[in-house]
């Protein structure tokens, strides 16, 4: 994997607001946050994608993670979050290192400023037959 902006924070190469480190993970606030209290939850382990996390390094930043997001939650005030991961570039991943973002919400009025996160959902049918194939398929690779 490349050396990416996330690795040189990690070796302190670059600085950041640190909000928490530990063997797993780093956090710290997005230097162009979508709102107040946007954060960004980095492993330490140098892949570029959830599926290629070691499941020790997929721990870590699980169990890291809730802790994160309430410590965020209370310090912003903010009503609700939402978790951000994007795995390859067709998926919007730009730093090609496995990251989280943590981008709080609030209600109208409620002081923070409006986020530039939307969400669009287009759900499509599941064809029945094609659902069962690919279910099968997937249970026989785990």
């Amino acid at each position: 994997m490349s050396d990416t902006i996330f690795s040189k924070i990690i070796r302190g190469e670059i600085p950041c607001h640190r909000i928490y480190q530990d063997e797993w993970v780093i956090a710290f606030l997005d230097i162009n946050p979508l709102s107040r209290g946007h954060t960004l939850v980095v492993t330490k382990e140098p892949v570029a994608t959830i599926g290629e996390l070691s499941d020790k390094a997929a721990a870590g930043l699980g169990h890291a993670l809730p802790r994160i997001c309430r410590a965020v939650m209370k310090a912003t005030g903010a009503t609700a979050y939402n978790l951000l991961q994007n795995n390859g570039r067709e998926a919007g991943q730009e730093v090609m290192h496995v990251h989280v973002h943590i981008i709080p919400r609030y209600a109208p009025g409620g002081g923070g400023e409006e986020s530039g996160l939307r969400v669009a959902w287009r759900p499509t049918r599941l064809d029945q037959a094609d659902g069962a194939d690919l279910a099968r398929h997937i249970a026989r690779l785990l």
